[in-house]
C-alpha cells in the first residue's frame, strides 16, 4: 500500500486526524498547486479551477471542517 493510499485511508476515517504536510501532500497528488500563502493561510487551485484554502497552524492537526472539504472536493464519498 503505497503512502498516498494509507493518507486517503486516515482521512476517511472518522474522526480524520492529519497534519498540514499530509494535506499537502494528498492534494499536490491529485493535482493542487499550491498557489497563494498569506500568512497561515495556504491556498491550492486544481487544474480544473477548483480551490480550497487550508490554514497552517503549528504543528496541529487540520481541522475536520477542512477535512471533509477535502473529501468532498476530491470526490472520495
Amino acid at each position: 500500500m503505497s503512502k498516498l493510499e494509507k493518507l486517503i485511508q486516515k482521512l476517511l476515517r472518522d474522526p480524520p486526524e492529519l497534519s498540514y504536510d499530509e494535506v499537502y501532500y494528498i492534494l499536490t497528488n491529485f493535482g493542487f498547486q499550491e498557489i497563494s500563502n498569506q500568512g497561515s493561510h495556504h491556498t491550492f487551485r486544481s487544474e480544473n479551477k477548483l480551490k480550497i484554502t487550508i490554514p497552517k497552524k503549528g504543528g496541529q492537526t487540520v481541522k475536520r471542517t477542512y477535512l471533509k472539504q477535502i473529501v468532498k472536493l476530491l470526490e472520495l464519498e
